[in-house]
């Protein structure tokens, strides 16, 4: 049947309606919305994965009850801009794959119709992962992948509220330079990191800093991660003697470099870890008792609970599922899955550009989070430039104290560590 000229404007008009009501009924019906979360959930580093889903599972409980708590989100049940829709989390397997890391977020995004999607602890995933969620437009939170490279690729929907390492390496050196003024003795030091992203980012930063803060550097390692042995590199670091060892290494490989030590009668004078698997239980359980005294950066303080009581409310949600305190690695993923959950309630939407919308204009204080941060505000790069470091001190029986900075530490370093 043929349409005269006025039935074709009309039923354009008609369709030109219809389009943004359809997604606004979509969005308004909604009575779910579905996250995808992309995790090494088994090999080596499977209890990252384990612990992460434990943290989403303890953020999505929070918004989709009613907690009387100062925490952003937590107030009401669900996303309230949705009409009190539900978060519905699916969890993939990357694997600490990045080729496998992108291949489960496209199945995410193409059959489990994700509106987006939080991962992956492993930096060099991150990349894979966030490079498929912007060819499909959504957003991709990075809540504990740390290489400072990932927020500089013109990424439109990248997002990452917490540091980066050089954020985190200028903490280390900041702390160092204070402890010289002390009188501390700080002459050297040794870079010791794995060969992907995380660690030679991390690398990079740490050569730079050490060279404009007059450090010497006693000994530079890159090794090979998940290596079979490290008796060679830490023959190495043995060697070098430097006043300060810092590490970037994941779970399986900072255990295999804290038993090489002790093998080779390695004691370092001091040790300062870019995190990762120095601020996971696993190490800890396993090595603890040659770690007394190690320093780690940090996302995560249970200290701040003393000005922040509601941390202690959440502490204990987290560990009734995991049965450990939140840690750096756990807080920071925690934290994203709020973070996200304010931009889909305020952009009313589940649509991918909304969200991004949403979360580019996010300005949280940072006294409504259990992070020790000024606030969550997304620079244009998608990095808060606001996310505080801290550094914490292992004082056995898997305790942290938060010793620096200054406004933020319960107490004084032990120095030398060995001491």
């Amino acid at each position: 049947m043929k349409m005269n000229r006025r039935q074709l404007l009309m039923s354009g008009v008609a369709a030109a309606a219809l389009a943004p009501m359809g997604r606004m009924a979509f969005a308004q019906a909604a009575t779910e919305v579905v996250i995808g979360v992309v995790y090494p959930m088994s090999g080596s580093n499977a209890q990252i994965g384990v612990d992460a889903k434990h943290a989403l599972e303890t953020a999505a409980d929070i918004i989709n009850a009613d907690y009387d708590l100062e925490l952003q989100g937590a107030k009401g049940a669900g996303i309230a801009g949705l009409g009190g829709a539900k978060i519905r989390l699916v969890f993939a397997d990357h694997q600490a794959d990045p080729q496998k890391g992108r291949a489960e977020a496209e199945r995410l995004i193409t059959q489990d119709k994700v509106c987006a999607i939080i991962g992956a602890f492993h930096s060099s995933v991150s990349a894979t992962v966030s490079a498929t969620t912007e060819r499909y437009g959504i957003p991709y939170i990075a809540a504990d992948s740390s290489s400072p490279s990932l927020h500089r690729r013109n990424l439109k929907f990248f997002f990452r509220a917490a540091a980066h390492d050089e954020m985190f390496s200028k903490a280390m050196f900041d702390f160092m330079d204070a402890q010289k003024k002390k009188g501390k003795k700080i002459d050297s030091v040794a870079l010791f990191h794995e060969d992907t992203i995380f660690g030679t980012d991390s690398s990079t930063v740490q050569q730079k800093l050490a060279a404009e803060r007059g450090y010497k550097i006693a000994a530079d390692i890159k090794y090979r991660a998940n290596s079979p042995s490290l008796t060679a590199e830490v023959q190495q670091l043995k060697s070098g003697d430097a006043d300060v060892l810092l590490p970037s290494s994941y779970t399986t490989d900072a255990i295999l470099l804290v038993k090489t030590m002790a093998e080779l009668g390695y004691k370092p004078k001091n040790i300062i870890a870019q995190a990762a698997g120095f601020s996971e239980k696993t190490v800890f359980d396993t090595v603890g008792d040659q770690l007394v005294g190690l320093i780690s950066r940090g996302s995560f303080s249970l200290d701040l609970a003393a000005k922040r009581p509601f941390i202690t409310k959440v502490n204990e949600l987290f560990k009734a599922r995991a049965g450990r305190d939140l840690n750096d690695n756990t807080s920071r993923q925690f934290t994203a899955l709020l973070i996200l959950a304010d931009a889909i309630d305020r952009a009313k939407s589940v649509d991918g550009e909304q969200i991004r919308a949403a979360l580019a204009a996010a300005d949280i204080p940072g006294e409504k989070t259990i992070m020790p941060w000024k606030r969550v505000k997304f620079g244009p790069d998608g990095q808060n430039e606001d996310a505080d470091p801290v550094l914490l001190q292992y004082v056995g029986e898997n305790k942290f104290t938060t010793i620096y900075p200054e406004i933020a530490a319960v107490a004084d370093a032990k120095w030398p560590m060995n001491a």
